[in-house]
């Protein structure tokens, strides 16, 4: 089948972050997250790169901190990756 479109991608991203991140993260490209460790998603790309995301992802072990068990498919991860890198926000210097 074709690709998905990065668009597309991202779309299904911001559902899974939705659905998945959104208990403890901010998954949105404003306000703050519900826990106040876990950084706003639109941030996380500043701290890691986004293959060493994925493949953490992908392994469903710990980022820096206490994770709930969650697993990703690699196309999940795509998209969650697609979608974080359309949200990411330079950080102010």
């Amino acid at each position: 089948g074709a690709e998905p479109s990065q668009a597309a991608l991202a779309r299904d991203g911001r559902d899974i972050a939705a659905a998945q991140c959104a208990s403890c993260h901010a998954v949105g490209e404003y306000g703050e997250s519900p826990v106040a460790p876990a950084p706003p998603l639109r941030s996380v790309l500043s701290r890691y790169r986004a293959e060493v995301l994925e493949e953490e992802l992908i392994q469903g072990i710990q980022v820096n901190h206490q994770m709930p068990d969650f697993q990703f498919n690699p196309q999940g991860v795509d998209a969650l990756i697609a979608y974080l890198q359309s949200i990411q926000q330079q950080p102010a210097n």
